[in-house]
């Protein structure tokens, strides 16, 4: 299909334009509509435990639920709004980002492409980094602009600061700095900059101000950098071709961008590298200043997808530049489309909300957790437990401690890792010999039965373990739910098993 756009002039049709608030709408209602995820819990989890970094991520999501929970007080909406707002401020940047390569009509066309994504509606609903990071990553390429197309010195030590902040963000900002010096090294005009003091100085104040996550690394062994870099490469160098790992690539990017725009984005990459690949020269340099902040993220994780399963956000930070170079190659017809894809997906989306039809076969869910904090109350209080804990790496423990007064312990209490539950400095020692409600999770569920297979896993650390009656959680009169709960007497500490609890105190 031809996507190149026949016309300079941005025009938005009546039935698309009321779509396209349609769904802007949808995502402000959302915001009191959807419960929790797992992974607004989590990093609002770190948000109750201030450090200079986290186990898993850079800290900049937890000072951004921290500040909106301090004002809104510790709630969903509280939480949801945090990345809302957020993310219209990276809309806005992108805007005003997109209005330094292009005319204020395809700036229009390129923004109304941005806010139709589901992309935006994750960013904006689910806590992540990258809402931060994504924020700070746009106003560092505007800042890199204003330093290298305007020649504005001090705008070098701005982006400094700003590609620091991505960094304490998510550690995908390393491609800030990459994507800088590729462009320096492949346009010759701005080659002679790498013999000035500026670019340097900028990456000099950009590991001064990641210096907190550097910090936070040092003292614990480096323990976030080889969770995110070696052990994940580990992982890649095993060279176990999958295919169905590219695949599920391509499906989760088709959903993230929509279609129409997630294929105009391949038809920009295709229509470059035809174009451009014999010489450097032909490459106008505001589109190869755009395309080194695209390709890099776009490639790397593009080849490593056969052997190392690609999440759907990793790819994110790209499209800030690739839907911008993208946008020239959809006209009226499929702006048109986009937008009323985008539109079906959305209301799909607030009807599951209002109404699940759909029950999410998966802890992956915003649903039930509240309830379930109400019954593992009762249930704790009733057996006269002496503390709670679940074994799923963070989330069904992550979620109840967002409701709970009492602390809910994570996995290392049966000696298994547990993310940021073995970094807050918790003394695991000080529960030997007491009782627990243990909870484990069955997102698959058939039935309202015991299960029968053992927890052997928890046997190990405790004198006796008792299954109790599974809670079920119910909406809309039907069963969306099922933990399996577990009476555990006489908690036995195992100190040569244990996580790393007594490293951080």
């Amino acid at each position: 299909m031809d996507l190149r756009e026949k016309s300079t002039v941005f025009t938005l049709n009546k039935i698309p334009f009321f779509l396209f608030v349609g769904i802007l709408l949808i995502r402000l209602i959302a915001i009191g509509l959807m419960g929790p995820m797992p992974q607004d819990a989590y990093y609002f989890f770190y948000a109750q435990h201030p450090d200079l970094s986290y186990f898993d991520h850079p800290p900049a999501i937890a000072y951004l639920l921290k500040l909106f929970t301090w004002v809104l007080g510790k709630n969903v909406f509280a939480i949801k709004l945090a990345d809302s707002v957020l993310t219209a401020l990276t809309s806005v940047a992108v805007y005003r980002l997109a209005l330094k390569f292009f005319n204020q009509n395809q700036s229009q066309k390129i923004i109304v492409l941005f806010l139709s994504t589901l992309m935006v509606s994750i960013l904006s609903l689910v806590s992540t980094p990258d809402t931060p990071l994504l924020f700070f990553w746009t106003l560092s390429l505007f800042a890199l602009y204003k330093a290298l197309f305007e020649e504005k010195k001090a705008w070098w030590l701005l982006a400094g600061v700003l590609m620091g902040l991505a960094f304490d963000s998510k550690y995908t900002a390393v491609f800030l700095p990459l994507g800088t010096l590729l462009f320096l090294l492949l346009n010759q005009p701005k080659r002679k900059l790498l013999l000035t003091v500026w670019p340097w100085l900028s990456l000099v104040i950009m590991v001064l101000i990641a210096s907190p996550v550097i910090i936070w690394n040092v003292r614990n062994h480096f323990a976030s950098f080889a969770f995110q870099g070696s052990q994940r490469m580990h992982a890649a160098a095993a060279l176990e071709l999958k295919p169905k790992f590219v695949l599920g690539l391509l499906g989760h990017q088709l959903l993230l961008l929509i279609p129409v725009l997630f294929i105009a984005v391949v038809v920009m990459l295709y229509k470059a590298v035809k174009t451009y690949v014999r010489s450097l020269r032909t490459v106008p340099v505001t589109n190869l200043f755009l395309l080194c902040f695209f390709l890099p993220i776009f490639v790397a994780f593009l080849l490593l997808s056969p052997i190392y399963w690609i999440k759907i956000n990793w790819m994110m930070p790209a499209y800030i530049t690739g839907v911008m170079l993208a946008a020239s190659y959809i006209n009226k017809k499929w702006l048109s489309i986009q937008i009323i894809t985008s539109f079906i997906i959305h209301f799909g989306l607030l009807i599951e909300l209002l109404f699940y039809p759909v029950p999410i076969k998966s802890d992956d869910t915003w649903v039930g957790w509240e309830k379930l904090h109400q019954k593992i109350t009762q249930i704790k209080n009733e057996q006269h437990a002496d503390f709670v804990f679940s074994a799923d790496n963070y989330k069904t423990a992550a979620e109840l401690n967002l409701y709970s007064s009492y602390f809910i312990y994570g996995q290392n209490v049966i000696g298994q890792n547990a993310l940021q539950f073995d970094y807050i400095g918790t003394k695991l020692i000080t529960l030997n010999g007491m009782d627990a409600i243990y909870i484990n999770s069955d997102p698959g569920f058939n039935d309202n039965q015991l299960s029968a297979v053992r927890p052997v896993a928890v046997l190990p650390y405790f004198d006796s373990v008792t299954q109790l009656k599974p809670v079920i959680i119910n909406e809309k009169g039907k069963a969306v739910r099922k933990f399996f709960i577990y009476l555990c007497k006489g908690y036995k500490y195992h100190p040569n098993k244990a996580a790393t609890d007594f490293l951080h105190n």
